[in-house]
């Protein structure tokens, strides 16, 4: 079963399990991912954690209820995970801006986020730019700062990471050390074996001592797959991310080899539109 199988595989687990407390390791068990690998390609392709699909789709199904059925708003809530009726309006509230019992009489309008199906596009239409590159291990200094991988944190937390570091100087002091072959910042994930947490650095290729303050992370051997991103940030690197994920793997010979993955950004001013930045994937050949 090819990955994108497997991923609708798992999308239709989450689907006939609405009403029962997943876990998220139960769900990446069903697309042979590891919870990271899963994570990351589900919102990389849908622009939503899986968290938030399943508070989305139990909601919708709620208000369904709600409209086609008596059954009382307390036991709806209690089947679609919720503690309280307090926690199961202010949910509701917030996707369908009204209440359940407004709901329940028709008043106002629902949203509706309906199942997933994953649909992926092996046209090609738009060129992408890459290489591949067989690289020994290198050690980056940078700082390293741990993430969880539920509710969305991880990806809420990276773009405040690397705020912060910009504000305070850090970045520039990071660059300072670059001396490799990868010329630029990075922004490295890695260290998710246990499946509830990543490790994210921001960091620069180095051979000098780890100065005081900073850490130090051996990145493997590895084959890479090296994508040119053009463009503006933020924008310009999730677009090439989806890219990558929804045309490339699917009619290449590759797939992602597990290990850390990396955002290169050189110097220049990522907010303009002639940037090229890249993305590094550790590639190994299917199975």
């Amino acid at each position: 079963m090819g990955w994108v199988e497997s991923l609708q595989h798992a999308i239709d687990y989450m689907e006939e399990h609405m009403e029962d407390a997943l876990t998220i390791d139960q769900i990446a068990e069903q697309a042979n991912a590891s919870v990271f690998h899963f994570q990351r390609t589900f919102a990389i392709l849908t622009d939503c954690s899986v968290a938030e699909y399943l508070r989305r789709r139990r909601l919708t199904l709620a208000a369904q209820e709600l409209s086609a059925t008596n059954r009382k708003i307390i036991d709806i809530a209690y089947k679609y995970g919720y503690d309280t009726p307090e926690a199961f309006s202010k949910a509701f509230r917030r996707q369908h801006g009204v209440t359940p019992s407004e709901a329940r009489k028709n008043l106002g309008e629902l949203q509706a986020f309906n199942r997933l199906v994953i649909q992926v596009n092996l046209k090609g239409a738009d060129p992408m730019k890459y290489r591949i590159v067989e690289k020994q291990s290198f050690q980056a200094i940078g700082i390293k700062r741990q993430f969880s991988l539920t509710g969305g944190e991880n990806m809420a937390g990276i773009p405040k990471m690397w705020k912060e570091l910009n504000q305070h100087g850090t970045s520039s002091t990071i660059a300072s050390l670059n001396d490799g072959e990868i010329k630029g910042l990075l922004g490295i994930c890695a260290d998710y074996q246990d499946g509830q947490t990543m490790d994210y650095w921001i960091a620069a290729e180095s051979t000098q001592s780890v100065p005081e303050g900073f850490s130090q992370l051996e990145v493997p051997a590895s084959t890479w797959g090296i994508f040119e991103v053009h463009g503006a940030m933020p924008d310009a690197m999730p677009k090439v991310w989806k890219q990558i994920f929804s045309e490339w793997f699917p009619s290449n010979q590759y797939e992602n080899a597990g290990t850390a993955e990396l955002e290169v950004y050189p110097e220049g001013d990522p907010y303009q539109e002639e940037y090229v930045s890249e993305i590094w994937i550790p590639l190994k050949s299917k199975r």
